[in-house]
């Protein structure tokens, strides 16, 4: 396992790339020095990194690859020549440099990375997503109008908007993000905005309990009772309603059914185990 070096500074290898820079990235700036134990120029850059970290107290994290044991990583990331930095933010990264840098041109590269005003703003507005959805969009909107386009801001925005039910408003503002942001968060707010304007069309869920009760076998009011449950977040009870409208109309289920069920995986997560187990059911009654 990577040595943790302190509270701000790991060892990071390819499987926990992943976790330790791209997903708390998300939390924070993180700095990627990667570098190589041959390597001269690194031995100056390292030290130099690792205290102006322990200087920032937590302000952006330090992950270390030695890229001769994370050669994908080096690959994927097209490092050439190190030693190599690459900054990442939400996800993405933001800013880079190439070679052994003197401390203050390394400070003046941290400084770039220091949170913004939009920043802070995003971060006070995820924390009252859940207890003050009213805030939260307020300090989401001064946050895109002191930087219009933010990522994070963006969707934050959109989910409040979609929890509210405003989906045309919700939609503009994902378009905004997708170009930055998280496109894992922004394909579920997609599928989740789908699925809630899906709902919408289907009627109501209560009358449409009556009919199906009137009718079990009908399967177009199964199909809309499952969008109706899947816009309301029922998503376990609406696959299985939709399921059962696939499997009395194959022509329903080649078209609107797969459509609709393809849009709750994603707003449930592409890769859950509740999306795994219907997707597979779906496959084979399809195919």
């Amino acid at each position: 396992m990577p040595e943790q070096k302190s509270q701000w500074i790991a060892d990071v290898v390819e499987e926990n790339f992943e976790r330790e820079v791209i997903e708390r990235s998300r939390e924070r700036p993180v700095v990627v020095d990667f570098w190589a134990e041959w390597c001269e120029p690194c031995r100056s850059l390292g030290p130099v990194l690792e205290k102006l970290a322990e200087e920032a107290g937590g302000e952006f994290l330090l992950a270390k690859v030695e890229v001769d044991r994370a050669p994908n990583l080096a690959a994927a990331y097209r490092i050439q020549g190190i030693p190599a930095v690459k900054a990442f933010r939400d996800g993405r990264p933001v800013l880079e440099f190439v070679g052994a840098l003197p401390e203050t041109k390394v400070r003046e590269f941290l400084a770039r990375l220091r949170p913004s005003l939009a920043d802070g703003l995003t971060r006070e507005a995820a924390g009252q997503e859940g207890s003050d959805p009213q805030a939260a969009e307020a300090a989401y909107r001064r946050a895109l109008a002191e930087e219009p386009g933010h990522p994070a801001a963006s969707l934050g925005l959109a989910r409040v908007l979609v929890a509210r039910g405003e989906t045309a408003e919700a939609r503009q503002v994902l378009e905004r993000a997708r170009a930055g942001g998280d496109q894992a968060e922004a394909e579920k707010l997609g599928a989740m905005i789908d699925l809630a304007e899906e709902g919408k069309k289907a009627g109501s869920e209560k009358e449409l309990r009556k009919r199906l009760a009137a009718d079990p076998e009908n399967a177009e009011v199964r199909f809309r009772l499952g969008a109706a449950l899947a816009a309301a977040g029922k998503h376990q009870e609406a696959l299985q309603l939709l399921l059962s409208a696939a499997e009395r109309d194959k022509k329903l289920a080649k078209e609107k059914v797969r459509e609709l069920m393809v849009k709750i995986f994603f707003a449930i997560g592409a890769r859950s185990p509740l999306a795994d187990e219907y997707r597979s059911k779906l496959a084979r009654l399809l195919y």
